[in-house]
């Protein structure tokens, strides 16, 4: 507490207004992270790190009206750095997302776990021989036995033919090392059902706003192309983007927590996944299938937008997303 509340007053002290290299800059900043990463050669790679993350990502520098607050950014990196997972969002192994805090009118960088750094983690704790997730594709299921777990598909042996199909569930399993295997099948009517309950910025159904401009078509209508191009703005949730992608996450997160064995690391990275939203200490579900939507939602390939609290936890009948014209420019493209 004592480290957090130094870095805060540092950068209270400058009113939450200077850019990241400014703010890296400061001897105090920087003699602390050396102290905190051993060595200066290691430290000024860290640092570095920071600031490539904040370039690909404009709006962790916050607005004039909700300025970042900078040790944030720093906590977060420092997590990311612990668990030895890069902040590069092109590898997908954790992000550093920027969240609007309209209680306390800042913007602060959250930790997010990425589905590929579950894997990682995973593979390192040492106790899994092996782990999957894969998406099971039109024509290749045959049956599921969720008593024995037993999944009998038959497999489309060329790989473009397969990539080109279809998918119509998901299968993700390991094997510890000590002989104990799990695995899990769900349907990708399932799925749908889980991402409709779970996401705000998702909807299997049509969906009415409070005004006819934030009306969402079905998830059908979307697969089959019948939103215009200027309305795409309301779809901008991965499960539109990447519905396999945020299927896999599902499908580990379910996996692992509820059957896997879970390393210190492991334990750790999913208590404070997005822990600078909730404040919470201990894992929740429901809480980690939203701070899961958000790296998704916000992340993409390496610029996201700002997350405002209040769009994403909208009323049921609420508005979710915003007009492009009412959003202002951070100086950053979207993600696509």
């Amino acid at each position: 507490m004592a480290v957090k509340n130094s870095l805060q007053k540092a950068n209270n002290e400058q009113g939450g207004k200077l850019t990241i290299s400014g703010y890296l800059g400061q001897e105090k900043i920087k003699t602390w992270i050396n102290g905190m990463i051993g060595t200066e050669k290691e430290a000024q790679k860290f640092i570095s790190s920071i600031i490539s993350a904040v370039s690909t990502t404009p709006a962790l520098q916050g607005t004039q009206e909700k300025p970042t607050d900078m040790n944030t950014i720093v906590s977060a990196a420092l997590l990311a750095n612990a668990l030895d997972l890069s902040l590069s969002p092109q590898l997908g192994l954790a992000y550093m997302v920027p969240f609007e805090d309209n209680k306390r009118g800042r913007t602060v960088a959250t930790f997010i776990l990425g589905y590929k750094g579950y894997i990682q983690l995973a593979i390192r704790s040492g106790k899994y021989r092996k782990i999957n997730v894969i998406a099971i594709k039109e024509g290749e299921f045959v049956s599921y036995n969720p008593l024995t777990e037993e999944l009998v598909v038959n497999l489309i042996s060329d790989d473009e033919e397969r990539e080109k199909a279809a998918t119509v569930g998901y299968y993700a399993c390991f094997e510890l090392v000590n002989g104990f295997t799990k695995s899990l099948y769900w349907s990708k009517k399932k799925m749908l059902l889980h991402a409709d309950k779970y996401s705000k910025a998702f909807s299997v159904e049509a969906k009415k706003g409070k005004s006819p401009m934030y009306d969402r078509v079905s998830y059908a209508d979307f697969e089959a192309g019948k939103v215009p191009e200027a309305e795409m703005w309301k779809y901008s949730s991965f499960w539109y983007k990447d519905f396999d992608g945020m299927a896999f996450k599902t499908m580990l997160r379910q996996l692992i927590s509820k059957w896997g064995i879970m390393s210190i690391d492991m334990r750790d990275a999913f208590e404070k996944d997005g822990s600078e939203i909730y404040e919470a200490n201990e894992f929740d579900e429901h809480k980690t299938a939203i701070r899961n939507e958000i790296v998704q939602e916000m992340a993409g390939k390496g610029s996201p937008e700002q997350f405002n609290e209040d769009e994403f936890f909208a009323d049921d009948d609420g508005v979710i997303n915003v007009p492009p014209e009412s959003v202002e420019d951070d100086g950053g493209d979207n993600a696509d």
